[in-house]
């Protein structure tokens, strides 16, 4: 893992969210972003090197939406670039940690991602990160 590629928090109203964001950084969200797969609508700002991801649910049954309900709003992930994701998941579970999907899927910004399961990683969702070439 090179870098913290962003950090991904869950919100209930992507639009009541990106203008508290904007207010907070003083600069509005750079990208918008729909990832059908997952159910989710996101937008990225950007503070100086540093991401965050906000992403609020498209459908009731995505991961989001769950995680919602179960959590309520905050820190959902912490996504970590890596420079080749495939041999970074084996490498991962030869350590013994739990891959939720061991094939790399595409995720927002022009990313393929894999995730780790919170119950290997002391209770926090962790995202892979490869920027797609």
């Amino acid at each position: 893992m090179r870098k913290i590629e962003h950090i991904g928090i869950a919100v209930n109203d992507l639009e009541v969210s990106n203008l508290l964001f904007e207010k907070l950084f003083g600069t509005p969200a750079y990208k918008f972003e729909e990832v059908e797969s997952e159910g989710v609508t996101t937008s990225f700002f950007q503070n100086g090197p540093n991401k965050i991801e906000l992403l609020a649910a498209t459908n009731p049954e995505s991961p989001i939406a769950k995680f919602l309900e179960k959590k309520g709003e905050g820190i959902h992930h912490i996504a970590f670039d890596v420079e080749n994701i495939e041999e970074e998941i084996a490498r991962l579970k030869k350590e013994g940690f739990v891959v939720l999907n061991e094939i790399p899927k595409k995720g927002a910004d022009n990313k393929l991602v894999a995730f780790l399961h919170p119950k290997s990683t002391n209770g926090v969702l962790i995202e892979l990160c490869q920027e797609i070439k």
